[in-house]
């Protein structure tokens, strides 16, 4: 479930369609991360935010082929049922709403349940919501899971391009949400990345910017490649590469990009994560 926009590219379209249902099923060639396996003599067990659908989805098929294990996430009950249709071999579906701070909780207490994972991708956002749903989906849920999921080893944030644009607005975050923005919230989410990875020394904290990529979300008509949309959060997720195990990264199709300068403000993390304990009741463990 990416949540990008960017200016048209030259970068190809994807070149395969089938179309199910109401939706579109984009196919393509697999093997550049599919050898991505080869690398890595151990296999990894992965949590994925958002993966009904959308580039978690596609992750998550990736990552099952490369024999990883893989638990998945649908907001509710009839989401599940479509997602156990489309994918073979996962663990396990959740079920959570996380525009609802109870559910998310509840969530990352059904994760915990099935042990330890070696990463988590929250790769869940929305785009076009009310702004209450973008701040309690983009930013507060990300926030909540990472502080009660049992503490992986590698985590993959999904932000967007469209951080650039946004500002920390923390003053509004307790008196009017409606002044916070999509493009606000995945700053918010650079943000949060960036301080794991200052507070969690033995953890790869980094962000990921799909692309603005042709899925539910991004539309048809999306001139990023779609493929390497999901590609740098399975090779984040499993990579034994030196370049994939680092921490505190904005990524673009494997390669650190330009990110928001705000991000690395330690001073504004610190007021963001206090702000985030305050409104969940939830602590970040140290």
């Amino acid at each position: 479930m990416e949540d990008n926009r960017k200016r048209p590219t030259r970068r190809k379209f994807i070149r395969q369609t089938i179309f199910t249902g109401a939706g579109l099923v984009f196919v393509s060639s697999l093997a550049s991360t599919l050898s991505q396996a080869k690398d890595s003599k151990k296999m990894a067990r992965i949590f994925i935010t958002g993966s009904s659908d959308g580039l978690g989805l596609l992750a998550a098929k990736v990552l099952l082929e490369q024999g990883h294990q893989v638990v998945l996430h649908a907001r509710n009950t009839k989401r599940k049922a479509d997602t156990l249709k489309k994918v073979q071999g996962a663990e396990a579906v959740l079920i959570g709403d996380l525009s609802s701070l109870e559910e998310t909780k509840a969530l990352a207490g059904e994760v915990n349940k099935l042990g330890t994972f070696d990463a988590v991708i929250h790769n869940a956002g929305v785009y076009q919501a009310p702004a209450e749903q973008i701040f309690s989906v983009n930013v507060l849920a990300p926030y909540i899971l990472t502080c009660l999921i049992q503490k992986p080893q590698r985590l993959i944030y999904l932000t967007s391009d469209m951080h650039l644009q946004g500002r920390p607005k923390l003053e509004y975050f307790k008196s009017d949400i409606q002044q916070i923005n999509y493009s606000d919230s995945k700053l918010h989410v650079l943000m949060l990345c960036k301080a794991v990875a200052r507070k969690w020394k033995n953890v790869y904290s980094n962000s990921v910017n799909p692309g603005w990529v042709p899925t539910k979300m991004g539309g048809v008509n999306a001139p990023d490649d779609l493929q390497k949309g999901y590609e740098t959060q399975v090779w984040l997720a499993t990579s034994n590469e030196e370049q994939a195990k680092v921490s505190g990264h904005y990524f673009y199709h494997q390669k650190v990009g330009r990110s928001n300068s705000d991000a690395d403000n330690v001073s504004l993390q610190e007021k963001f994560m206090a702000l985030c304990r305050e409104i969940t009741g939830v602590a970040f463990p140290q």
